[in-house]
């Protein structure tokens, strides 16, 4: 096949369009992703004179229909429902206050940090997470005379813990559905990797504020509202199917929502039907992001890119490295992880296939990379929000984001001592792939 840069130009068109609105606007926001990737989605159907445009549709759709997309857009849109009823149920508030109920004061930004990983894990989402401990961290700045950039550095630490590993985090399903694993599978690689990081930086927030020694508020909790969240998080784990966890989550929420009196019965479908509009961008991105790679791959844009790769890097460890590098930088063009490994994915899978990199490596790599990126990145919404709702600025928690400096240690350290031959590779190596 012949390779042709040329096939990459929607890559570059997104970039260029959204990335463009953001810097003429200083919003990178302002313009919603989906419409810079229809343009981009235009430019790719213009392609490719030799076939027709009914042809190049055909393969769009080919794409779009792919079992993989289709089944992460249905756990997109079940997830968003899981996440909109267990919060109206008071699940969230709950398990915030439950957690600052239990923490002593000298181990409250730490406890901050933990009860972030808790949320977050439990309800896949750093915005839920920021959006609704965002607010606490503050009284708990003002109460304790301690600086709120600390405790806003706590809480998108603790945010971007569950983004990475939650089992119904948006991040992870696509990145196991672009690879093709299994979520269980995933979440025991992805935890060895990222675990030491989590606990390091427990560490580091408890000994800079363990000097604390003031009278914390009583806070109110039920712990049946908690449940549901505990009834997700261990049926995933224990490798029950994704769709019987979530519904299960879901059913469990109405009940508890009916039984406290959050809702009725018949106002539990409104709010199901909005959690799952939360979802309809990333789903809808989902779907013309396929349809788009489609046409690339078809164009010989993605043989061009694995063609690159194989000549810059040397064995597995280059292949992963090369894969985190990949999803690292479009997730700065997109300031949004979710996009990124949608859009990573595909090539990434074929230089897993390449190189004989296990799925579930892959799959935790392209999560990691991605979620360090929007852990950092100034202009992404985790790190706006939290400083909009606190009225500090996102340089101003910087230098307390210590967990996403200490999960990339990790994952690079994991690259670098990776074991060459490994029986639990899915395929073996390919060879000639030194320059």
């Amino acid at each position: 096949m012949k390779y042709r840069g040329f096939a990459l130009l929607p890559f570059f068109v997104f970039i260029v369009v959204f990335a463009g609105a953001g810097i003429i606007s200083r919003d990178f926001y302002s313009m919603p992703a989906y419409v810079a990737f229809i343009i981009a989605l235009f430019v790719a159907l213009l392609q490719n004179r030799g076939k027709s445009f009914e042809e190049k549709l055909k393969t769009a759709a080919k794409g779009a229909g792919d079992t993989n997309i289709i089944t992460m857009v249905l756990i997109f849109l079940v997830a968003g429902a899981f996440s909109g009823i267990v919060t109206a149920s008071g699940g969230v508030e709950s398990t915030v206050n439950f957690g600052l109920s239990m923490i002593p004061p000298q181990y409250m930004v730490a406890g901050i940090f933990v009860i972030g990983c808790f949320i977050s894990l439990s309800m896949g989402t750093s915005m839920g997470t920021i959006t609704a401990l965002a607010p606490i961290a503050l009284g708990v700045s003002q109460q304790a005379d301690i600086p709120i950039a600390i405790c806003v550095g706590a809480t998108v630490c603790g945010a971007m813990f569950g983004d990475n590993l939650s089992m119904i985090s948006d991040t992870t399903i696509a990145a196991v559905r672009t690879q093709g694993c299994q979520m269980k599978d995933k979440f025991k690689q992805n935890f060895f990797i990222v675990f030491p990081a989590a606990l390091l930086t427990i560490v580091i927030f408890y000994l800079q504020t363990s000097h604390l020694t003031y009278k914390p508020d009583t806070y109110d909790y039920n712990f049946v509202e908690i449940i549901p969240y505990l009834i997700v998080l261990v049926g995933a784990l224990a490798g029950f199917n994704v769709f019987a966890v979530l519904f299960s989550g879901i059913a469990l929420s109405v009940m508890t929502g009916v039984f406290n009196g959050s809702f009725t019965f018949l106002e539990s479908f409104s709010i199901i039907g909005k959690g799952m509009t939360d979802l309809f961008e990333i789903s809808i991105i989902s779907i013309i992001v396929a349809c788009m790679v489609s046409l690339i791959r078809e164009n010989g844009g993605i043989a061009l890119i694995i063609e690159t790769i194989k000549r810059s890097v040397s064995g597995k460890r280059g292949a992963e490295l090369g894969i985190g590098l990949l999803v690292l930088l479009v997730d700065m063009c997109t300031a949004n992880n979710t996009v990124a490994i949608v859009m990573s994915g595909p090539v990434a899978k074929e230089i897993g296939d390449e190189f004989g990199v296990e799925s579930k490596r892959v799959a935790s790599i392209l999560d990691i990379f991605a979620s360090v990126g929007q852990g950092l990145l100034p202009y992404g919404a985790q790190l706006l929000t939290a400083a909009a709702l606190t009225g500090i600025t996102p340089l101003d928690a910087f230098p307390y984001l210590y967990y996403p400096i200490l999960m990339l240690v990790s994952v690079l350290l994991f690259i670098a001592f990776r074991p060459q031959k490994s029986k639990l590779d899915g395929a073996p190596p390919q060879k000639n792939h030194k320059v």
